[in-house]
């Protein structure tokens, strides 16, 4: 075993058979934790991002904030009956990239997938921007260094779900539960403080007088607050996640998601209207609410601590899509097709290795700061709420199953909600940064058809179709040649292997320096006189450039088929000494790599070196 697969082992742990996929599946309990932990963690920061348009207009303004979150939480409950009806529809996975690519075609399904794929990208670095922030607000000291927070945890959390689906959610039930406790006793001891007069309010009521705003900048702060929504589609995605009966488990857990969110919402924005919250630079709203209700006690540390946690940990909700998602494009021929394979632990390695990248990219982009990546946030996922809700209705019109009338009306109020939020968010937000998004959605689009182009063009040179069966297969007629540098035994090995496979074997010396080159003659005679020894001339000191155009030459003068190229190499026992050695072999095959009717191949002598 070799360093680096000793240094897997101890990070991921032992490698995981495919039969045991069928022990990944988590329960509902465990479900709620991992497929909701983004949306439960927008809670944090919804509310905020509702006041501070607000609060930037007149402190009178802010009274908008109560009948703001009823709206987006009428939008909520239209979204979890939407996607139940979705669930019923696809029980094998129903996301937008899914249900829009079976029922509205190919592109509308690229469309969705690509908007999916950067809200994902998006959730990781927002979420995590949003945790290292509220733990910034406990602990100023860190105040400087949120960029490397942020980097460090999304780190952290790659390795964890490298380490599989049913590890990780072991990992993160725990805060997720911890999260819903301590705002639920946040709400409870804000409300009762408020019921038995320990707490004065500084609203006389919920309904009240609402002063005249511009109607723009309510929709500012509507299509804000709707960043509470995202992840809502996460469980319709996820249910091959889920243990038997999968479907029915997948929508309990939807609804459960749903009436905690929307309970939480509600009663955070209601309490920041009675106590007077009004966002400030260095302070989160949540942390200032809590300070109002609760002090500087424990309770106050652990209602941060455990939003830091579920902020932080929200971002595992995409490393549970992303990766899936990826790999349905890639299994498509839209995405690289490595993005396809399950790796050791059964989790899809190369989606969370690069939805790791991307996030931390964005941190580092955006210098960690929560307010520059909202705005780039909520686009993508209407977007593919708007499209999954049409390709539903498309969906009930042409199966017409049970009761097709009814879902039908729900998917299409879905569809009109959603399309209408999408049409708001993208107006109000479009030059604070959802520019960039209306950009990079079409982009992406681009790029997939361009990788299928690809693959299709392969798959035609490729196919045997109409060709005719070979009646023998004859072998190939081709020469060998062999670089060499020096005479040692990998080199004989490399010469010894060369004959076994072609009567025409040569071997060529680029000359660097002409004192070695009298030395290598005749040894070259002592050791293997029996094949032709070639100086080739470099003045530029070049070792490529000579061999590429010597390759040219014997390939016009013999028309063999194909030349192959034999590259001796001494492999050291130990990895590290490899860069004690140059790299001349990785170089010339790299420089061969698109060469037509080159055959490259390595003939390695391993050293038993200390």
């Amino acid at each position: 075993m070799t360093f680096f697969t000793r240094l897997k082992r101890i990070f991921l742990g032992e490698p995981l058979s495919t039969q045991m996929a069928i022990n990944e599946l988590i329960p509902k309990w465990q479900a709620l934790a991992v497929l909701s932990s983004d949306a439960l963690s927008s809670v944090a920061y919804a509310t905020e991002e509702i006041l501070i348009p607000l609060a930037a207009f007149s402190a009178l303004a802010v009274n908008w904030s109560i009948p703001i979150a009823v709206s987006i939480f009428s939008l909520l409950v239209i979204l979890t009956v939407s996607y139940r009806q979705t669930i019923d529809a696809y029980p094998n996975g129903g996301g937008a990239y899914i249900v829009s690519k079976n029922n509205l075609g190919i592109q509308a399904g690229l469309i969705a997938g690509a908007s999916l794929l950067i809200d994902y990208v998006l959730t990781v670095a927002v979420s995590t921007a949003a945790g290292v922030e509220n733990l910034v607000s406990a602990f100023p000291i860190l105040m400087n260094h949120k960029e490397i927070l942020g980097t460090g945890i999304i780190f952290l959390i790659m390795l964890l779900n490298l380490r599989g689906v049913k590890e990780s959610a072991s990992i993160f039930t725990i805060p997720t539960y911890l999260f819903i406790f301590s705002f639920v006793l946040l709400i409870g001891i804000g409300l009762w403080k408020l019921a038995v007069g320990e707490a004065v309010p500084l609203a006389k009521g919920v309904v009240q007088e609402y002063p005249v705003i511009p109607f723009f900048l309510i929709l500012r702060a509507f299509s804000s607050g709707c960043s509470a929504l995202t992840g809502i589609e996460a469980i319709s995605n996820g249910i091959p996640l889920f243990k038997s009966p999968a479907q029915t488990n997948a929508k309990i857990t939807l609804t459960w998601m749903s009436f905690i969110l929307g309970s939480l919402f509600l009663g955070i924005t209601l309490l920041a209207h009675f106590y007077g919250v009004v966002p400030r630079e260095g302070e989160t709203s949540v942390s200032q609410l809590a300070h109002l209700v609760l002090g500087q006690g424990w309770i106050y540390y652990l209602v941060q601590g455990s939003t830091a946690l579920i902020l932080i940990l929200a971002a595992n909700t995409s490393y549970v899509d992303f990766p899936r998602l990826s790999s349905l494009l890639a299994k498509d021929r839209f995405l690289p097709r490595q993005l396809a394979s399950l790796g050791d632990r059964l989790v899809f390695s190369n989606g969370i290795l690069g939805l790791s990248l991307s996030a931390i990219l964005l941190i580092v982009l955006f210098k960690g700061e929560t307010h520059h990546l909202i705005p780039l946030y909520a686009v993508g996922v209407f977007l593919s709420f708007t499209l999954s809700q049409v390709g539903m209705v498309v969906h009930h019109l042409r199966e017409k199953e049970a009761r097709w009338a009814t879902a039908l009306g729900i998917n299409l109020i879905g569809a009109l909600t959603t399309c209408g939020v999408l049409i708001v968010i993208a107006v109000t937000k479009f030059l604070m940064g959802a520019w960039m998004v209306v950009l990079l959605i079409p982009l992406l689009v681009l790029l997939f058809n361009r990788i299928h182009l690809h693959y299709k063009t392969v798959g035609k040179e490729l196919s045997l179709v109409g060709q005719s069966p070979f009646v023998k297969l004859e072998p190939i007629q081709h020469t060998v040649v062999v670089p060499v540098s020096s005479i040692h035994r990998g080199v004989i090995d490399a010469l010894r292997y060369a004959l076994s496979i072609s009567q025409d074997v040569r071997a060529c010396y680029v000359e660097i320096d002409s004192a070695r080159t009298a030395h290598i003659q005749t040894e070259w005679q002592k050791w293997a006189h029996e094949i032709p020894f070639v100086v080739l001339r470099s003045p530029y000191r070049s070792v490529i450039a000579p061999l590429l155009k010597y390759l040219d030459d014997v390939e016009q003068t013999t028309h063999r088929d194909m030349i192959t190229v034999i590259i001796p190499e001494f492999v050291p026992s130990k990895w590290r000494h490899q860069v004690l050695h140059n790299q001349t072999a990785f170089l010339i095959r790299t420089a061969l790599l698109f060469k037509k009717g080159k055959v490259v191949t390595s003939v390695r002598y391993h050293l038993h070196d200390t």
